[in-house]
Parts: C-alpha cells; structure tokens; sequence
C-alpha cells in the first residue's frame, strides 16, 4: 500500500518510468519485491524496522540507497550486484561483522559515500582504517573526508609489504665514468687495498692495429670492468620526510634527511 501511494503521489504511469521511491518513515517492517521498477535508482528505506533485504535483488540500476535507522543484522548477498552504487546509507543498525559486511561491499567499484556509524561493528578499534583500505573508492565516510594520510596508514597497517615498495621509490640514473684504475668505485662496496696494475709498454691496447697484452690477464679484466657504465640508485625514507603542513607548524629545523645510494655496473 505504501509504495501504491507512492506512485499515486509522483504520477507515475508505468512502472519502467519509476527512478525514484521515497519509503521512509513507514514503520514497514518488510517489502516486497521492487524488481517491476528496473530503472530505479533512488531509494530511501531509512526509519523503518526492515530487516531483510532481499526484495532489492533485481534492481541493479540503484546509484542512491538510504538504508539508515532500521533493524538489519546482515546484508551478506542483498547488495553486491549494485554496482553502479554512489551514496549508501547503513548507519544505525545492528550490523555486527566487519569483515562480512565490507566483503559485501567490495564490488561497489562506484561507491564514493558510506554510513556505517552507530553499528557494533564500528566499535572495532581498526575499523575506519579497515573499509578505507579495502573499500579505496569511498571519499567521504561516516561523514568525514578521508584524507591521504589514512591512506597510507591502511596500506601499512594490511599490506606492509607494499607500503615499504611504495615508500623506497629510487631514483635511477646511468653513470659514466673513467675511474681511474685501483680505485674503489661505489658507496656500499667492502674497500679493498688497490693492487698495481702492471700495464704493457704503450698502452695501445685499445688499438686494434697495436693490440699489446698485459702480463697477468687478471688486470685486463679489471681495467675492462673501470672502463664501463654504472648504473646508481638513491632512496630517502619517505616517512621521514615532513609535509608542507608539517615544516609551517615545526619552529626547529630539518635534519638532513639520510641517503642511500647504490652503484651496479
């Protein structure tokens, strides 16, 4: 009956015309299929007693979906066929498992605002970092911004691993050099004492019309391997490295941030 006065009230003619259905503050505590709306795609449901959800399982097309104040305890399998899904409200329920219920939402590649407050399950002390992480395209949730800075907490505190290849990005450059022979090239190489090169009479080893060899092989290898490109990475710890909202509120001055730097040949 509610939702006959709903079309009643819009003038809807044809249920294929409906794209918008206010069924808020009912005291409904079920509804029946919506499937005959296919074009559907605001729905609000909030301040109800609904518990169940399956009576949204055709309607695919829903971008706006106000699910607020009424008695759900899971929504496993009621919606992550809606895809096209923007705004979602779930605040004020009974929704208990974290997991189970952010499993349901991953699918929602278009999600960019969820309500999940005053739930048992946003008791858990992780919990924000949590659907940040696995939900990264929501923008506002719980009515507050998520900032870049949450962020990359959610990346270091579920995929740490990653968080250390994102935050040791090198800076690789090719290095040509004609290091002068028995000394040490590179900044993390165990030094060893130079050994004297005995070079051959002329040095015309490099002209293919004079070819002298040296007297110990060893030390042809060596000037072959001086003589060639080197390839140097350096990497900062990005963490250390303050933001232009950090070095505006510090009075004390930056400490040298530490450099590491690899030579390869």
């Amino acid at each position: 009956q509610a939702i006959e006065n709903q079309l009643k009230i819009c003038g809807y003619k044809s249920n294929v015309d409906v794209i918008a259905l206010y069924l808020a503050r009912q005291g409904l505590r079920s509804i029946p299929s919506l499937s005959q709306f296919r074009r559907l795609r605001y729905l609000w449901i909030n301040n109800n007693k609904i518990q169940d959800l399956t009576f949204l399982i055709k309607n695919y097309y829903l971008t706006e979906l106000y699910l607020n104040n009424n008695e759900l305890t899971d929504i496993s399998g009621a919606l992550k066929h809606l895809c096209s899904l923007q705004i979602l409200f779930l605040h004020n329920n009974e929704l208990k498992k974290l997991g189970k219920t952010v499993k349901e939402l991953k699918g929602m590649i278009s999600l960019q605002t969820l309500n999940l407050f005053q739930n048992p399950l946003a008791y858990d002390p992780d919990y924000r970092l949590y659907v940040i992480y696995f939900l990264p395209s929501v923008q506002l949730l719980d009515r507050k911004l998520v900032t870049q800075r949450e962020r990359e907490s959610a990346l270091h505190l579920y995929n740490p691993k990653r968080a250390w290849v994102v935050q040791s990005i090198a800076f690789g450059k090719r290095v040509d050099t004609d290091t002068s022979l028995g000394t040490a090239v590179g900044s993390n190489r165990c030094t060893q004492p130079a050994r004297r090169l005995i070079m051959p009479s002329g040095r015309e080893f490099g002209n293919n019309t004079n070819k002298v060899p040296f007297e110990d092989p060893e030390d042809a290898v060596l000037v072959r391997a001086t003589t060639r490109s080197l390839m140097e990475f350096s990497s900062v710890d990005w963490n250390k490295v303050a933001t232009c909202q950090e070095r505006r509120l510090k009075n004390k001055p930056e400490e040298p941030l530490e450099k590491l730097t690899v030579q390869f040949r």
